[in-house]
Order: structure tokens, then C-alpha cells, then sequence
């Protein structure tokens, strides 16, 4: 296996002692018999995690971001989950539900399970935390996002509170007939049911728990109630850089899980992440940065594989400069995206001109998504230069000032740096001011629309193009850059209820939608289409990586 030939420095001695005293507790070898063979269960089932970022929220209803979701996904377990081939197989569910010959009442029988607490996992467990999702009072970034369209009666909730009327949450479309028997309602036909019913949003919570804390509910690690493969022993909340998750015993599948303890440092550093690698202090590293790559390059412990994750830059367009299409289209096309991945980024990462991954989704011909609309938004400088120009004419200035919002890890720092450069390089009068912020901020900034530009990506939530089409749906809980079109409107209505039973047509309608928002709008500044590296050491078997949804499961992890 290949090691690194860098020296630690001094700093970076005081970051990993502080690493190992954090890890204590359980050695990496295999110990031996008195014949001398080893005796596998015996190894400590013990596994050190680096993560890049802290999670921001442990709340599923409240959860937004794919750091949150990925804890959640290994401590909660919603009606599906989604396994080691990236399919969505049941979890809570006891079997396959009953469908309604019109595809929109699912009945669902759940296994008998138990919370952490010892508490049994009932149906009213899922109607809580569905209604605690609508409920406009709670304010779910998420929950009208992944309902709306979706669950009955969740469009109409949102409707009447935005009128100032009284709503009646018992209209949404779930019900528990009885302890194990769940009746879900949908507004329309869904092909991705099961995919949809694996997200975050949708698993149940304990709601004498979650009453009784109040206010205090999900803030740390005691006080929350976990229904999952494992629970958090320790985490002091969305500020925390280290968190420990042990097994749960009281999981109805708690034979599968071979993992006793796992514990996870938060580390930003992208060499000291690699190093803590190399000295045995990790066993599974964040996503490696550009210039920690060709290190690794044809080393089998280098995990690799390109996401349907897409980045891209948010244009805020309640500022009036980027209100105007001339000037959101010179943005969008003046930075080198070639460049970008192949020098900067330089870990199997493309330039995106699309806002629909491509090796995503087929449609019902077998062709990828992308095939229809190609590449839009292509990098053409002298193309960009002139649609500046045009812009400014029409704002009457020759200069324009955008603060843009970044995040606060090294490979973001050296993107965005990158971006701000080429972007006042080729377009004279135009000044940045990157702010660098950790990712909860940056998602706190992001709902209040507290920026002018924002580098961000989107992960999908379930096997749909729509996953990323309804995100820029006029005043769409995940839109927040004030874009609104009234024909893109349509074709995501129509996509969602006029062609729900023709998925040639859902298809169609999308590919149309997707050219507008690009194409004829400009709204977006689509930049990259992320590839993923992550070391793995030797002995950690059953490493679970996710296209949709949570990054990662750990629930299949044996160490050797």
C-alpha cells in the first residue's frame, strides 16, 4: 500500500495525539489461540471514522443536508433502507405493503420493533413525525419539499397556512389503522414509493420522547431515542467534532450488525486526514481532496466512484444585479469548468452543464436523462464578456459587487478561490468577497437567502429525476434564490400529476423544464459533478456507499 512520504509537523502532531486519545479504546490486531491461529471474533469491532464537517441537525424532521441525513441513516430506520446495492429494501416495513388497485394507498404492516427506550415502534410513531414535518408551526426545511405533490393533503396544509387559515394536520395522508398498521394516501401514482420512503424525512419518532424533551429534543445525544442500527453514546450537538455511535441492542435486526463502537472526528485538514490514515489513527477518511488523489492513485484502499452529486452556484436573485438574465449568464459561463476539475479538483470530478446528473437516471427507452438535453451553460469567455457588458448597460453601471458564500474545508476554500479569480479576471468592474463558513451556517444563510452568490450542491433523495428538477419550483422550500417561471411551474405540475402513469411524457416534461431553468433562464451556475475517493484500510469489510440519500451505512461493516 502506498505511504505518504510528508513528515508531520508540529500542529499536526497535536491534532492526531489529540485523534488517539479521542479513538482510546481497542487495539487493531487480531489476537491468536494457543495453536497460533487467529481467532476472528476476537477482533474489537471497533471502527474510527474522519468526517469533514459537524452535523448540523440530529432532528429528521428539521434535517436538511446530507452530513445530518447520513448520521440519521445509521441510527433511524424509516419503512425502507436502502442495502449494499443501493436498493430500497424494508426496514420498519413488514414486507411488502397492499396497493390500492389506482396505485395510491399503500397499506403498511411494520415488524415488531422496539425504540432504544424499550418503547415499541408503532404506526402512530410515523403519523407524528409526518405531521411534525407538515406542520407549518414547525417550520420543516424538508417536510412540504418532500410531501408536497407527494403525500395527500400536505399542498393543501401549506396552502391554508399561507393564507392565514386554520389547517387540520389529521388531513394529511397517513394514518395508523391500528399499533402495526400503517395507511399511507398519495396525491398521485409514485414509481420511486420504496426509494422515497428510505429518506430521512419520513422516519418515525417517539412522540412521548419527543414531547417530554421539549425544546431540548435532538440537541445531544441524550436527548434523543433511536430506532437503527446503532445509537449515539456521546454527541454535545451541531457544534460537536467528535461523536461516538455504539450498537443498538434493542434493533430488531441487531444480528446483522457486527459493529460495537464507532467513532467519528470531525478533521478538515486534508493531509492530516490522509496521515491519520497512515498511522493507524483512522480507518475510513473523508472525501479526499485534489492534491491528496494522485497519491493514492491505483491503490485498492482508494475507494472511488462518480455521484449523481451535483455543485453549483445559487444566484440570490433579489439583488438586483443578478435579477437581470445578461448578468447571470455571463457568471455562469465565465470560469473555466474544465480547468477546474482537471487542475484544481483533480479527483475524477467533471465539469457539470447540466442540472441533471448524467448516470443517474434512464428513461423508459433506456437512454440516459442527459441524452435530450445535452450540455447547456457551456464556459465560452468571449460569449460571457459580452453578455457582462449587455448587463451592466441595462443596470446603468460599470461595476458590481456579490458577497459569496463558501464553505470553510480546504477543497471548498481552494474552489471557491479559484471561481472569485476567474470570475473578476474575465469580467472587468465585477468584485467578490468570498465569506468562508462552516456548513451549518452556510445552510442557516441559505434559508434566510443571506447572500448574493453560493456555492452549493444537491445529492438526490430518491431514484427520480425530480429530486432535482422540483427544487427551483417558485417559492419551493429548497429554491431560496427568488428564481420563479411560470411555464417551468407547469411542466413540474404536469410532470407530477398530468403525466404521473407515463413516464416517456414525466420524462419529456422534465428535459423541457431543465432547458428553461438553463438554458432560456440562466438561473443557475452549474459547475461540477462530483467523484468521490475515500480510503479504506484493509481490514474494514462491508464499506456501504449510497447514489441517493445518506452517504454512507455502516450497519454491513465487519473489521477483519
Amino acid at each position: 500500500m502506498k505511504k505518504s512520504k510528508l513528515f508531520l509537523l508540529l500542529a499536526l502532531s497535536l491534532v492526531l495525539s489529540m485523534f488517539l486519545a479521542a479513538c482510546n479504546g481497542g487495539g487493531d490486531d487480531a489476537t491468536t489461540d494457543e495453536g497460533g491461529d487467529t481467532a476472528a471474533e476476537s477482533v474489537p469491532q471497533e471502527l474510527k471514522v474522519l468526517e469533514t464537517s459537524e452535523i448540523p441537525s440530529m432532528d429528521s424532521v428539521m434535517a436538511q443536508d446530507s452530513a445530518s441525513f447520513t448520521a440519521l441513516a445509521n441510527v433511524m430506520e424509516g419503512l425502507y433502507r436502502l442495502d449494499q446495492n443501493q436498493e430500497a429494501v424494508p426496514g420498519m416495513a413488514d414486507g411488502e405493503p397492499q396497493v390500492s388497485e389506482d396505485g395510491l394507498v399503500y397499506t403498511v404492516k411494520l415488524k415488531d420493533a422496539k425504540w432504544s427506550n424499550g418503547d415499541t415502534v408503532t404506526a402512530e410513531d410515523f403519523v407524528f413525525a409526518w405531521q411534525r414535518a407538515i406542520d407549518p408551526a414547525t417550520a420543516s426545511p424538508y417536510g412540504p419539499y418532500m410531501m408536497e405533490g407527494k403525500i395527500k393533503g400536505a399542498k393543501e396544509i401549506t396552502k391554508l397556512a399561507s393564507e392565514k387559515k386554520e389547517y387540520d394536520l389529521n388531513t394529511l395522508g397517513v394514518v395508523a389503522k391500528d399499533e402495526k398498521t400503517l395507511e399511507i394516501t398519495l396525491e398521485k401514482p409514485i414509481p420511486y414509493f420504496e426509494s422515497l420512503m428510505a429518506f430521512g424525512t419520513f422516519y418515525p419518532q417517539n412522540k412521548k420522547f419527543v414531547e417530554e424533551k421539549g425544546d431540548k429534543y435532538a440537541s445531544s445525544a441524550e436527548n434523543l431515542v433511536y430506532n437503527g442500527p446503532f445509537v449515539l453514546s456521546t454527541w454535545d450537538g451541531n457544534t460537536a467534532t467528535e461523536w461516538t455511535m455504539e450498537k443498538n441492542t434493542e434493533y430488531w435486526d441487531a444480528e446483522a450488525v457486527a459493529l460495537e463502537n464507532i467513532q467519528f472526528n470531525v478533521l478538515k485538514d486534508p493531509q492530516a486526514a490522509a496521515n491519520a490514515y497512515e498511522t493507524g489513527e483512522a480507518d475510513i477518511t473523508g472525501k479526499l481532496a485534489s492534491d491528496i488523489v494522485p497519491q493514492y492513485e491505483g491503490d485498492p484502499n482508494m475507494v472511488k466512484w462518480l455521484e449523481p452529486t451535483i455543485f453549483w452556484i445559487k444566484m440570490n436573485q433579489q439583488n438586483e444585479a443578478l435579477a437581470n438574465e445578461n448578468i447571470r449568464r455571463a457568471l455562469a459561463t465565465a470560469f473555466n469548468k474544465q480547468d477546474l476539475t482537471d487542475s484544481i479538483l483533480n479527483n475524477g470530478s467533471v465539469p457539470a452543464n447540466y442540472s441533471v446528473p448524467k448516470n443517474f437516471v434512464t428513461d423508459p427507452s433506456g437512454k440516459d436523462f442527459r441524452e435530450a438535453n445535452g450540455d447547456m451553460l457551456e464556459y465560452n469567455l468571449e460569449e460571457a464578456k459580452k453578455f457582462w457588458e449587455a448587463g451592466l448597460k441595462e443596470l446603468g453601471t460599470d461595476s458590481v459587487e456579490l458577497v459569496y458564500l463558501g464553505g470553510d474545508t480546504e477543497t471548498s476554500k481552494k474552489t471557491d478561490s479559484y471561481i472569485k479569480n476567474q470570475l473578476e479576471t474575465n469580467l472587468e468592474g465585477l468584485t467578490i468577497d468570498v465569506q468562508s463558513v462552516p456548513f451549518s451556517v452556510r445552510l442557516d444563510r441559505d434559508v434566510k437567502m443571506d447572500y448574493d452568490l453560493q456555492f452549493a450542491g444537491w445529492g438526490p433523495d430518491y431514484q427520480d429525476p425530480i429530486s432535482f428538477s422540483d427544487l427551483w419550483i417558485t417559492d419551493g422550500g429548497n429554491n431560496k434564490m427568488a428564481y420563479s417561471n411560470e411555464q417551468y411551474d407547469k411542466l413540474l405540475e404536469d410532470a407530477q400529476y398530468t403525466y404521473a402513469d407515463d413516464n416517456a411524457k414525466r420524462f419529456e416534461a422534465l428535459q423541457q423544464a431543465e432547458k428553461i431553468l438553463l438554458e432560456e433562464d440562466a438561473a443557475l451556475a452549474p459547475v461540477y459533478q462530483r467523484s468521490s475517493n475515500v480510503l479504506v484500510a484493509d481490514k474494514v469489510e462491508g464499506f456501504t456507499y449510497h447514489f441517493i440519500g445518506p452517504e454512507y451505512s455502516y450497519k454491513w461493516v465487519t473489521i477483519k
